[in-house]
């Protein structure tokens, strides 16, 4: 989904690469069964608040996810969604990890974000440095 996205009055591309890991670090998604119910549960939190995952990996003591969302929401509320939202239903389908978080609290408040898309950042740069350039260039044309 390198491509970008039009709205009523806008033309975007809001993608962000989100890590964040278990509280402690550890590895309570080092079990098959675990990471497939974790990658199943992101999946429908994206499909739920209209996001796109690009990419998703579940690691055994942290996730990383390539997430596409609309500009009206916020990177810290689709962070909020994905982690606080993971850890509930990940607990309700494993009542018996509760035993290792006792408060309820699956994530730690640390996360890692940055936002990605198809032109990188020296790209941008040069473009909006060459712009008195090239308008000036038109305008002597006349």
């Amino acid at each position: 989904m390198d491509d970008l996205v039009s709205g009523a009055h806008s033309v975007f591309q809001c993608a962000y690469h989100i890590e964040w890991c278990p509280k402690y670090r550890f590895n309570v998604l080092g079990k098959t069964s675990h990471k497939e119910d974790m990658e199943s549960i992101l999946q429908q939190i994206a499909v739920e608040h209209d996001m796109q995952i690009e990419e998703l990996a579940v690691m055994p003591d942290h996730v990383h996810i390539v997430v596409h969302v609309k500009p009206s929401v916020s990177l810290a509320y689709a962070t909020q969604l994905l982690k606080g939202r993971s850890s509930y239903e990940f607990f309700k389908k494993h009542p018996n990890m509760r035993l290792r978080y006792r408060k309820g609290h699956m994530w730690s408040k640390g996360k890692f974000y940055r936002s990605v898309g198809s032109v990188d950042l020296q790209t941008t740069k040069q473009y909006v440095r060459n712009q008195f350039d090239i308008h000036q260039t038109q305008l002597n044309a006349f």
